[in-house]
């Protein structure tokens, strides 16, 4: 049995519906949005890598190399207003980011 470009963009839609189905239904946690947003730019890099392998074309795997560096800097920016954030309130709710004003 051969994986075919078919397989890779379902299992791509299955993750970015996941992470939409995150940032839906949970809009209090500011962590879980993170990793939705996270989850949804991993669906786009498997869709990029898939059709880089398929076409053999070196261009999408170089757009995965930007996405992943983007990614890891939101990541690392995410986590330090969290840590504003939990320092100041002592929680970590998206209500409390529309108090912290200034």
């Amino acid at each position: 049995m051969t994986v075919e470009l078919s397989h890779y963009l379902i299992l791509a839609a299955v993750l970015f519906s996941i992470s939409m189905a995150g940032i839906v239904i949970n809009r209090k946690n500011i962590i879980v949005l993170l990793m939705s947003i996270e989850l949804m730019l991993l669906a786009v890099n498997l869709n990029f890598i898939a059709f880089s392998h398929y076409l053999n074309d070196l261009a999408g795997q170089v757009f995965v190399f930007f996405i992943l560096t983007v990614a890891a800097a939101e990541a690392a920016i995410g986590l330090a207003i969290l840590v504003v954030l939990f320092r100041n309130k002592r929680s970590i709710n998206v209500e409390d980011i529309s108090e912290m004003k200034g």
